[in-house]
Order: C-alpha cells, then structure tokens, then sequence
C-alpha cells in the first residue's frame, strides 16, 4: 500500500491532461553522492572528504573564472562607454563599433573609434580608487605605509644613537626645495605669458584670418610669433632661470616639469582650434569658433594635455577626497625622504671615498636598484595618482584614466602606453599622427622612430637639468627598446594606431 501511494503521489495531470512520472535520479541525488551507505547510515568521514575535495577544486577553478568574469565584463563596459559617447558625440562613430560579419571572436576592447576623431572623454574613475575597494588589494598599500613607519623608526633610533638626541632637522629636505620663492616667481610667469600670450595670437589670428587680403602671409608671421614664444619665452625663459640661480634639484624639477606642460598644453591649444577656424572659412561662416578665456583657463589646470572646449563633468566636488589626495602626496615626499636618508646617502657617502672602479660602479648600480625601484612607485602614486585625482575632484573632471594597468604589462610598447596616459595622449594624437601624415603611411617606422626620439630628447633634457648633470641614460634606453619594437614589429602597428581609450 505505501509503494502504492507513493506511486501515485509521483503521478501529476499535466496541463493538457496527460500523466507522467518524475524520475527518481532526476528528482534527488544518489545516496552514493550523499555518503549513505548501503545500510542507510551516513557516512561522516566519506562525506567530509568528498566536501574538502569539492572545495579543493572549486579553489583551483576560482582564478580561471574570476580571470574570464573579469575579461568579459571590462570588455562590455569598455563597449558599452564606447557606444554611448558615439552616440553623444553625434553618432559619428558607430560604425566603428558595428560586429563585423564573418568573424565571431572578436573582441570589445578592439571596437574602439576612429582615430581621427580624436581622444573621447567619458566620466571614469582612476584604476587605483577601483582596486583599493577591494580589501585583499588595499592589503598593498597598508604594506607600503607599515613600511614607511619602519623607516621612520629606524630612523629615529639610528640618530638618537649616534647623536644621542632626535635629529629632526630633514635637512635633505630643506635642501631639495632651497630657494623655493624664486621657483614661484618663476612658475607665475611662465602661467601668466601661457594664459595671455598664446591666447591672444590665436584669437587675433583667427578674427583676422578670413578678412586677410594673404592669408598665407597672416599665418606665417603668427606662427612664426607663437613658435618665438615656445622656443623662447617658455623654452629658454625658465631654464636660463634654473641654471643661473642655480636651483636645488626639487625647485629645479617644478620649473623645468611646469615649463613641459605649458608648452604641450600652449600646442595643444593651437593644434586643436586651428582646423576647426580653417573650416569655418572654407565654409564661409560668419561665426569665428573661438574658445572663451574661461575655456582655456580651465584647460590650463585640468589634468589634460588635450584640449576641448568641455570636458565631462562631475556633479559635486568632495572636499575630503582632495584633503586625501594631498595629504597622500606629501606622505610620499617623506617616504622619498626617508629613502634617500637611509638606503641613497650612506651608500654614496661611502662610495665617495673609494677610488673609482668596475667594482664600486657594479655595487653602486645594483645597491641603489631597490631604493630606485621604491622612489619609482611613490613618484607615480603620489603625481599621476593623488596629484591629478585631486586637481580633477577640484575641477570636477570627469575622466581620470590618467593611467592604466601597467603593472600587469608584458612588452616595452605596452608599458609605454599604459604609464602615463597624460603623456602619451598628447604624443599620439600631436607626434605620431602628425609624423605619419607627413612621411606618409607607408612609413610608419618612420613615425614611431621619431615619436621614440622626441620622448628621449625631452625625458633626457628634465633629467640633465634637473640633476645638474648629463649622463644618457634615458636616451639610449628609449631609443635602444624603441627601435627594437619597431623593427621586432613592424608586421604589426594596430598595437600602437588602435590606442586604449
């Protein structure tokens, strides 16, 4: 009778009136799976090693699918950002994101737009701000703050044992940033003739380009001017200053670096005004597309060096975050500080007394790799990080991918691209676009071969200023791995032209 029940009890009418019967392995798991013996006891020990395996396995399998949920999931919100700003862009660029036919294993972050079209800017947070939401991730930047307590005590002790007091002097410090009103001085100067100068070239251009009688005669003697104005009021203005009130290296380096920025910012300016003024004449319009003092203002403090008239925007401004940001940049000076005091100066202090040779230089190059290495990750966290995230809260800057994973970067060319986005926005759209149009793109090498040299020349003459002595390091290096990947990879430049937005 109970078999019978429970037959029946299995049995359902179904919506069209039909019986059917659930089987039993479908409805249940197999006592065999559960560690139930053949006498109905559970078996606690079968059933514990079988859940450790289990968990085992699960353990093993969780990076491979965290790794592809990852993947798929940064290439749909890259598609997806992608997609809406071509959409407000005016829809310019939706064919460049269209699937093409045929082949199925594409790849989102390879549907990026047209080049020419310029950098898009989306409201996006920085890389580092994601990453430290993450509790096992921000377990690194604890590290790196547990290590900087270290250095202080060790410090402290080192110099309350020798001199018998606390030496809290930081004469390093003072000494980095001596004479720091002549650099202010000096950095209002370079700002205000940036603010005016340029500024008033381009709009006295521009108003008077169409009524010109020889507009070719107009644009050559203003170009002319603005190129007096880079070469010399910005290129040899502040390094003059440098050299003659001989600097200490840290005022040296807010000189020199500024003076880099203006004048990318000051081309920039120009570079993207100009065509839009061409073709306003070409189309005969009355209206002259001249951007207002408010608009270049502003591009001259936020953390771009491609200028729009505007830029996504963040709704408020969160005072706190700025307050972090700050207070993270000068807790990266002290860190620096506490580096150069206790791995850079002893080192150099005893090496100063040794004769020079092969074995003091080998030892003097692989002992400051550690130190080197450490003032390597605070200059980007506290500048490409806490510095521009905190103008851009300030400023309500939307787009703060001012870097991305370059730690994660398994090639030269992808690490050039990846470290500092800021820069090599503007030598991409400014550089390398303007090379290839010039030696055509049959010469592509060509291009990426000077685009390499510019960033030498430059890195190398900040360097050699700011140390006060010139050793070319960073020239050969640029250009010794430069020209390796153009002529390891000139089968394939999509790397470099299809840059990550």
């Amino acid at each position: 009778m109970v078999g019978e029940e429970t037959t029946s009890l299995r049995k359902r009418p179904s919506r069209s009136g039909e019986n059917f019967e659930e089987k039993e392995d479908e409805r249940k798991p197999s006592e065999e799976s559960l560690g139930i013996s053949s006498n109905g006891r559970i078996d606690i020990k079968q059933l514990m090693a079988k859940k450790i395996r289990l968990t085992a396995e699960a353990e093993e399998l969780k990076p491979f699918f965290m790794k592809e949920v990852g993947s798929h999931f940064d290439d749909f919100v890259n598609n997806l950002i992608e997609k809406s700003t071509s959409l407000d862009s005016g829809g310019c660029a939706i064919t460049s994101f269209s699937v093409l036919e045929g082949d199925k294993n594409y790849r989102a972050k390879d549907l990026r737009a047209p080049p020419e079209h310029g950098k898009i800017f989306v409201v996006r947070r920085s890389l580092l701000d994601e990453l430290f939401e993450v509790d096992h991730i921000r377990t690194i930047y604890h590290m790196f703050i547990a290590l900087l307590i270290l250095f202080i005590l060790s410090t402290l002790v080192v110099d309350y044992i020798d001199e018998g007091r606390l030496v809290l002097e930081f004469n390093l410090m003072s000494y980095a940033f001596g004479k720091f009103p002549i650099a202010m001085w000096t950095w209002w100067t370079m700002f205000l003739s940036t603010l005016s100068i340029p500024y008033f070239l381009f709009q006295h251009w521009a108003r008077g380009y169409s009524r010109s009688s020889h507009p070719v005669v107009h644009c050559l003697i203003h170009g002319f001017l603005f190129m007096v104005f880079l070469i010399g009021v910005l290129g040899l203005g502040p390094t003059y200053v440098a050299l003659a009130y001989t600097l200490p290296p840290a005022s040296r380096s807010i000189v020199i670096l500024e003076q880099i920025r203006f004048i990318m910012k000051a081309y920039s300016f120009v570079r993207e005004n100009v065509p839009r003024v061409l073709n306003s004449a070409k189309e005969k319009s009355k209206i002259v597309p001249v951007p207002t003092v408010n608009q270049y203002l502003y591009f001259l403090f936020a953390p771009t060096l491609i200028y729009r008239d505007n830029y996504p925007r963040t709704p408020t401004v969160r005072w706190g975050y700025v307050a972090m940001q700050f207070l993270q940049v000068f807790g990266c000076l002290f860190y620096m500080y506490y580096i150069f005091e206790r791995l850079c100066t002893p080192l150099f202090r005893n090496i100063k007394q040794e004769p020079f040779s092969a074995r003091v230089l080998v030892l003097c190059v692989f002992n400051s790799i550690l130190p080197g290495v450490l003032i390597l990750f605070l200059m980007f966290f506290a500048f490409l990080h806490c510095w521009l995230n905190a103008f851009a809260e300030m400023l309500c800057f939307g787009d703060r991918m001012f870097y991305r994973d370059w730690w994660n970067s398994t090639s030269y060319s992808n690490y050039y691209r990846t470290w500092n986005v800021v820069v090599h926005d503007w030598l991409y759209y400014y550089a390398y676009k303007d090379f290839l149009w010039f030696f055509t793109k049959r010469f592509k090498w060509a291009a990426m071969l000077a685009v390499f040299a510019v960033s030498a020349v430059v890195h190398e003459y900040a360097l050699a200023v700011c140390l006060n002595f010139f050793y070319p390091v960073l020239f050969v290096l640029f250009m010794f791995f430069g020209n390796c990947y153009i002529f390891y990879h000139l089968s394939d430049f999509s790397g470099f032209q299809l840059h990550c937005q």
